[in-house]
């Protein structure tokens, strides 16, 4: 379901490839939540916030130096930005994310999609 098209591409090689691995981790996401085989889905779910908060911090600091190396006037707002991401998906409490996972996984789907769409085409397209 989550694909990397080209429209999300920001003509930064470097940057895209990173954003083409956020979409196969909410992609595995979506995966997880259909899969009828997986009765109990949390570890999953866990494994897929850790990695996202991982990876993503990864991609922003490689984001960030980049903006900084063209000096990027927009560079403060797109950190505040990273940092709420890292914020939302630190904040799960992973106990209530156990009594329903379900609700869980579509919540994190929700805001992948929100973010994937929103952030990269409205802001990080003008970084290119």
């Amino acid at each position: 379901m989550y694909e990397f098209k080209n429209e999300f591409r920001t003509g930064i090689e470097s940057i895209d490839q990173e954003h083409a691995k956020l979409f196969e981790i909410a992609d595995r996401a979506y995966t997880t939540l259909m899969d009828e085989f997986i009765p109990d889905k949390y570890d999953y779910i866990v494994d897929i916030l850790n990695e996202l908060k991982d990876y993503a911090a990864t991609h922003f600091k490689h984001e960030e130096e980049y903006m900084i190396s063209i000096n990027y006037r927009k560079l403060f707002s797109q950190k505040a930005m990273h940092d709420e991401f890292i914020e939302k998906i630190s904040g799960y409490d992973l106990d209530k994310l156990d009594e329903n996972q379900k609700d869980a996984i579509v919540e994190i789907l929700d805001f992948l999609n929100e973010w994937l769409v929103d952030h990269i085409l409205k802001s990080d397209k003008l970084i290119g």
